[in-house]
């Protein structure tokens, strides 16, 4: 989220070094701009890295630049020994360049507070500039504010006061716009109660960016090290950390540290929610339940813990890598490939491994607390099982399929943890559920992204309740929940598979999507329908694809399939799927696989849009079926195709496709559900 800690570092940041500089000065990646850094330190000059990448050279003498006063550094490093520091004019002259307090700490073998005591007490501060909107033709007069060493004095002066509310970054892949909303809404509510307010983030996207929506606003990165810039130089009353996301929230910790005020939940019980050590002893002192874990440092004390606890087990390496952060093991091979994966399974880089219980509801609680007591909760369940990521899962407010007495004891364990984390402002737990038998998965001290939804549906804007709790102003309500409204509301992903080329459209724990759609009506069936709708599928009018992998999902789908039927769809299905339905009476065609090269095959049918619907469920791990599977997989999305590959959202679709058929759509405003 907020990058590497310097040109140097990006096996830090990627989880592996470069097997050759000359292949990756060629591929325009991500990496490249690391390639090239390296490039120099291997002797490259400017001018050979040119030819090989046709950069302009303008760029490429500001890296070789910054290249060369990192020489400088590391040539003083070595000069002075372990804990010296730099010269005051090589200091200053670096942190023009942009090096950060942690590079320049790493460099010198100290720690980064260690590293800012020292830069500050030779006098070596940044100044904070507004950002001139005129072209320099008239003096800009902005709260559009910026931190730099490149200038003599401040443009403004210190507020003194006021809530500042760190952003969620850059959009990625799991931070999108849900946080900003509530990033705003934090602010506006502070802006309601009369406080001053200051916003840092860096992306010029958000609606937190537009210069009129707080008193201050930092286009800056999210770094402890700048934050903590702007928090001296503000000297705000305190900071509220919970809003933006993860990258927030891992800084709890830090700025409490370094003497800031942390409004809201404490910083220790942050950590000792985010802590898994800590964490799963306090769930054991509470005797909830979890599933079973365990930090590992090596391949074979992996594979010993995962034949204890029996396959499937989830694998969870320590950084994140490029695609491969989490994965699903269902046997020792699998398992070994994605331990190979991790590169580095050490104890500097311990491996999670965790049982993952298979066909169990993942369900989630998005709640607000004030001094440990819950004042509003909102209960939502995942269509898909356990085994989808909670960001590209498809979501129901209120939850319609669950025992009275699984949202009890959910109650029960969220006030429970609530209470012992003494919880201020907004938090998020994530569950597991299997015939009323309760399991907590993770428990995060900050909005989820969720929260925006949650807030839309019940139509209790569930930020403002926690920005509230979290200044102690009245939230002007008890204790209450969206599990009675008289509407559903569904939130259903957005992917950009289209876009990635080769990419293997299955879902799984590490989260793909790019975006979501929230949508509300009568019924589960109605607002499903229409989320489903919102993100690009549309009504099948006559031909489906099946093709629904292990015997137990053939069973679980047979009544959808007939359904299909009746409703007077004409089904095709490949060898183990059409031979199950013709010995239930239900009538299809049999077609071959893509790679049988034998009549009638899937491939030009798909080429051809033949069908209006795939369903494809992954079977086994069978090396020729799971490539047939693929190709299906990838054709649909390629030919834009409908395509489903999860058999619990399917089933739904087809429910809500024959209550449509009857009752037909129900149009109406956001504002008309009462």
């Amino acid at each position: 989220g907020t990058g590497a800690c310097g040109l140097s570092d990006d096996a830090g940041l990627m989880g592996r070094e470069f097997t050759s500089i000359k292949e990756a000065l060629n591929q325009p990646t991500d990496r490249r701009l690391f390639a090239i850094y390296r490039a120099l330190s291997e002797g490259w000059t400017v001018e050979a890295i040119h030819r090989q990448t046709k950069i302009d050279r303008w760029f490429l003498e500001r890296i070789a630049a910054i290249h060369r006063v990192e020489g400088e550094l590391t040539a003083c490093a070595a000069k002075r020994g372990m804990n010296g520091m730099p010269p005051k004019a090589l200091l200053f002259s670096a942190k023009k360049m942009g090096f950060s307090d942690e590079r320049l700490a790493t460099l010198f073998g100290t720690k980064e507070s260690d590293f800012r005591a020292y830069r500050e007490s030779q006098g070596i501060k940044p100044v904070v500039k507004q950002i001139d909107t005129l072209a320099a033709e008239y003096p800009a007069e902005t709260n559009y504010l910026y931190v730099t060493y490149s200038g003599q004095k401040n443009d403004v002066q210190p507020l003194g006061t006021g809530i500042m509310v760190p952003g969620s970054g850059p959009y990625r892949i799991g931070s999108s716009v849900e946080f900003d909303w509530c990033c705003v809404n934090a602010i506006q509510t502070s802006r309601n109660l009369g406080r001053k307010t200051i916003m840092v983030n860096c992306n010029p996207e958000t609606v937190s960016t537009d210069y009129d929506v707080c008193d201050r606003l930092y286009f800056e990165e999210l770094s402890l090290e700048r934050v903590l810039d702007i928090y001296e130089f503000e000297r705000p009353e305190g900071m509220i950390l919970s809003m933006g996301g993860q990258i927030p929230n891992n800084l709890a910790l830090k700025l409490f540290d370094a003497g800031a005020v942390i409004l809201g939940t404490s910083p220790a019980n942050i950590d000792r929610a985010e802590d898994r050590n800590k964490f799963s002893a306090l769930l054991d002192a509470l005797g909830v339940d979890q599933p079973e874990w365990k930090d590992l440092t090596t391949v074979a004390e992996a594979l010993v813990f995962a034949e204890k606890v029996g396959y499937p087990v989830l694998v969870r390496p320590s950084y994140v890598l490029s695609g491969a952060a989490m994965n699903v093991a269902w046997d020792k091979d699998s398992l070994t490939k994605f331990l190979g994966m991790a590169a580095d399974v050490s104890p500097e880089h311990p491996v999670v491994i965790s049982k993952f219980i298979e066909n169990s509801k993942e369900i989630e609680i998005d709640a607000v607390a004030r001094r440990g007591r819950v004042i509003y909760h909102a209960i939502t369940e995942h269509i898909e099982n356990a085994g989808v990521h909670s960001g590209d899962a498809t979501v129901v407010l209120p939850a319609q399929r669950l025992y009275i007495e699984t949202i009890r004891k959910i109650k029960k364990i969220t006030e429970e943890i609530a209470d012992a984390l003494e919880i201020t402002g907004p938090f998020n737990i994530q569950f597991i559920a299997q015939r009323n038998r309760i399991k907590v998965i993770e428990c995060n001290l900050r909005a989820s992204r969720s929260f925006p939804f949650c807030s839309k549906v019940s139509r209790v804007n569930m930020i403002d309740l926690a920005t509230k709790a979290i200044l102690d102003e009245d939230t002007g309500m008890t204790a209450s929940s969206a599990l009675d409204l008289p509407w559903v509301g569904v939130k259903a992903a957005q992917f950009s598979f289209s876009r990635l080329h080769g990419a293997d459209p299955i879902l799984g724990v590490e989260m793909a999507s790019t975006g979501e759609v929230g949508c509300i009506g009568t019924d589960l069936d109605d607002a499903f329908l229409k989320a489903l709708l919102s993100v690009g599928y549309s009504i099948p009018k006559k031909n489906v694809l099946l093709s629904t992998g292990p015997l137990e999902n053939k069973l679980e789908f047979l009544a959808s399939a007939k359904k299909l039927s009746e409703m007077g769809f004409s089904l095709f299905a490949t060898g183990g799927t059409a031979k199950f339905l013709a010995a239930h009476e239900v009538p299809c065609v049999r077609l071959h696989w893509p790679l049988e090269r034998t009549e009638p095959n899937i491939a030009p049918m798909l080429s051809r849009r033949e069908f209006d619907l795939v369903i494809n469920i992954p079977k086994n791990n069978n090396e020729r079926e799971l490539k047939n599977d693929y190709l299906i997989r990838r054709a649909a999305i390629d030919f834009n195709i409908p395509l489903f590959t999860n058999i619990k959202v399917a089933k739904q679709f087809i429910d809500a496709i024959e209550s449509q058929r009857e009752k037909g759509f129900e149009i109406k405003a956001w504002e008309e559900y009462r």
